[in-house]
């Protein structure tokens, strides 16, 4: 058994900037990750990382306006105000930490334009500037002593009267089961990108937090809406960033069109990801689409300099080469739009504690327990993520996750007792999976499940097509108990560890087609064909669903947070969102 102060369940920029900023703060702080830390899915993120600085004539609220319009208005506004106005502080402390960014001709950092802000305001380091700011965290975070449990898969929080109070872990190289108590818990696992297939989403990415938090009484919100990033390799799903469309390039249709004209006139081929992901299906759907099979359109960066390809996109030149045998400097990529992120998660307030609200205390809170970035849903993205504000959302509320926790940790406590009743049942639940002989692989299932999601949970989705999905899906569901594992060891079972990923991606999906089946409107990433318009009167509502242990989905909703924090700040009311 281990003890901690503060335990963080995942090892990507929130986790790290948590961890970093509670040690700082002298809280006894570990990190426990299923992969090396910098191999979490914070790594892939390419394009670059929200700020409004003064000195560019740029402010926080316009920064905030454009991410209020971006979610479609389903985004909390207190929230978002917070992750707005301390941006800029947050990107001068990373390169304080020693992330190099891109600079300006005059030595200033650079900036490049994103879809969906009417200002150029991401700061980049040329086209890995996930990468980089991961680095340099877990290069502090190593600096700091910061305990980090690597290669450890979380099978279960501890949750005694109430509150969290902890985790069972497995060491996945010895197969050891380990419980790790500690005063807060904060979850910072990531998303659920590989419920669906193709996915830009690293493998890791299936929803472990999500599922331990509901499983620990949590609710999940607005899971629906999962966004398609509008440029990813045809035929592989490898993204392409955004990044690109920031440098000039554009997209055309098999009719030679630049077809985002017609769709967003104003800002084309840089309005938000939902408008431009739908504008390409369409284009494909209508039989506009380029290729032999016409399922695609073409991206074209050769009117770029190659000098400015070279140095600010050489992460997606070498990808396009490798993947796709282009030339950016002299042919155009072929791309389609593919499972990016989710904007949903376990919902928390704007200080990232879990909500966990009853009858009587709508405001309540689960104790010990806190979300931040992809697993969280605190919410500053709503409907729509604009890109690079997933980068801003992870270290403004990592850090913003260490404060609550310090309030809530006090000096020289002892941890919460643990009766052993809530282990006993996480270890039978781990033996059942462990030695189950069916006839079937984790990845048969896993495949069919993903391609259910695929098809029937995509871009565009009507009632029809979500309840026969979720027909399939329970058929899918259903054969899980006829999954073998064929490897009984403990010793690095990836057999074992992919079931257990599968059972998590499993719940995920349900709720997820649940969801796109409850909200019968259209808003940001959920275009609902038989619904086709934004409904403010009757959805102006976050969409909550819980998995009851028996595996039955209840479905509720919850008031946006129109309000802001500060009275010098006026909130934004819905109005048509046009690009």
């Amino acid at each position: 058994m281990f003890d901690h102060d503060v335990l963080i369940i995942g090892a990507g920029l929130a986790g790290m900037r948590a961890a970093l900023s509670a040690r700082e703060n002298g809280v006894d702080v570990a990190v426990v990750s299923k992969v090396h830390p910098v191999r979490s899915h914070s790594n892939a993120a390419q394009g670059g990382i929200n700020a409004a600085l003064q000195d560019r004539g740029d402010d926080w609220r316009d920064h905030a306006y454009d991410t209020i319009k971006g979610s479609d208005y389903l985004g909390d506004q207190d929230a978002i105000e917070i992750m707005c106005r301390e941006a800029g502080e947050e990107v001068i402390t990373m390169e304080n930490f020693g992330v190099i960014f891109n600079r300006d001709e005059e030595g200033r950092l650079g900036t490049r334009a994103f879809g969906g802000q009417r200002q150029a305001r991401t700061f980049f380091v040329a086209d890995f500037t996930g990468q980089a700011l991961l680095h340099v965290l877990y290069e502090q975070i190593m600096r700091a002593g910061v305990r980090v449990y690597e290669e450890w898969f979380i099978l279960s929080l501890i949750v005694e009267d109430g509150r969290c109070a902890g985790a069972v872990l497995m060491e996945i190289r010895s197969g050891d089961i380990h419980v790790v108590r500690a005063k807060a818990v904060i979850m910072a696992a990531g998303g659920i990108g590989r419920v669906f297939e193709p996915s830009t989403n690293a493998l890791i990415c299936t929803g472990d937090g999500m599922s331990l938090a509901y499983q620990a009484g949590a609710e999940l919100m607005d899971m629906e809406m999962v966004q398609y990033h509008p440029t990813t390799l045809q035929g592989s799903g490898v993204l392409i960033t955004e990044g690109a469309r920031g440098e000039g390039a554009y997209l055309l249709n098999s009719e030679g069109e630049r077809f985002m004209e017609r769709y967003a006139p104003n800002a084309k081929d840089l309005a938000s990801r939902d408008v431009v992901s739908r504008a390409m299906t369409i284009e494909i759907n209508e039989q506009r689409g380029c290729g032999q099979n016409a399922d695609h359109v073409m991206l074209h960066l050769e009117h770029i300099d190659a000098n400015t390809l070279r140095k600010r996109l050489p992460g997606i030149s070498e990808t396009a080469k490798i993947f796709a045998g282009v030339d950016l400097t002299k042919e155009p990529i072929p791309v389609l739009p593919t499972v990016h992120y989710n904007m949903g998660g376990i919902p928390t307030n704007y200080r990232t504690e879990v909500l966990q609200p009853t009858a009587d205390k709508p405001k309540n809170v689960c104790e010990g327990l806190m979300a931040v970035g992809e697993a969280a849903c605190v919410s500053v993205h709503g409907a729509n993520r604009l890109g690079t504000n997933s980068l801003i959302d992870l270290v403004v509320f990592g850090k913003t996750a260490s404060i609550t926790a310090k309030e809530k940790v006090k000096s020289n406590s002892p941890n919460i007792a643990m009766s052993g009743k809530a282990t006993d049942e996480i270890l039978d639940r781990f033996d059942k999976i462990r030695h189950q002989k069916g006839d079937l692989k984790t990845g048969e299932v896993r495949t069919v499940m993903q391609h259910i999601m695929q098809k029937k949970c995509g871009v565009f989705r009507t009632q029809e097509l979500i309840k026969s999905g979720i027909e399939e899906f329970d058929k899918a569901e259903n054969s899980m108990e006829n999954i073998n594992i064929q490897d009984k060891s403990l010793i690095f079972n990836t057999d074992l560890t992919e079931a257990l990923e599968l059972y998590n991606l499993t719940a995920q999906s349900k709720v997820t087609l649940h969801s796109a089946l409850n909200r019968k409107e259209s808003r940001g990433a959920h275009a609902r064909e038989d619904y086709n318009e934004r409904d403010d009167e009757n959805w102006l509502v976050h969409s909550l669903v819980w998995l009851t242990k028996k595996g039955e989905v209840k479905l509720g909703d919850r008031p946006v947070h129109m309000n802001t924090l500060t009275n010098h700040v006026q909130s934004i009311p819905p109005k048509k969102r046009v690009y």
